[in-house]
């Protein structure tokens, strides 16, 4: 069920360079990375948030513009941040970073997937690029999830490999 005091900020549209296609339209599971996210923030936020690609945010400034525009256009006070390239983020990992959230909180391999106060939106407007030295200056928890759930894809082989790894995890293959 979904968190009625929570919003879900969906960041896509990245240039996707060494993936060599936009990511957000890659597959696993019979899914798109982007549909995906979207499912998971639907089992855990109240509103689901969209931002990148074309006009959404400066181009070249990467996920801190991004997350400031999603913070702006949020209804509640508390959002979860997924980037669409981590196809294995847990509900239970985005309730986990908004339950330990203070200004910020991020797993231990941050600054990705996070948890923002939208009272810290002022720090992501400064013009700083670099999502870890805004976070940095924020009083932000860092807790552990599973690593597992981090996994990211920034290459075509990245996919591949957390595809056969799911698939052997799903059929309790070791």
């Amino acid at each position: 069920m979904a968190d009625q005091e929570l919003s879900g900020i969906l960041l896509v549209g990245g240039a996707s360079s060494r993936f060599g296609s936009p990511k957000e339209l890659a597959e696993l599971e019979g899914e798109t990375l982007a549909e995906r996210a979207w499912r998971l923030l639907g089992l855990v936020c109240a509103e689901r948030i969209v931002v990148g690609g074309d006009g959404l945010a400066d181009p070249g400034t990467g996920p801190v513009a991004a997350i400031g525009v999603g913070l702006r256009a949020a209804a509640h006070e508390l959002a979860v941040v997924v980037p669409v390239d981590m196809p294995l983020l847990s509900a239970d990992a985005l309730r986990k970073l908004a339950r330990a959230c203070r200004d910020a909180a991020v797993a231990q391999a941050g600054p990705l997937p996070c948890a923002v106060a939208r009272r810290a939106v002022p720090a992501f407007e400064t013009g700083e690029r670099r999502l870890g030295a805004v976070l940095d200056g924020l009083d932000t928890a860092r807790i552990e999830l599973e690593e597992r759930l981090l996994a990211n894809v920034n290459e075509p082989d990245d996919l591949r490999k957390i595809a056969a790894a799911e698939d052997h995890r799903t059929r309790g293959d070791t």
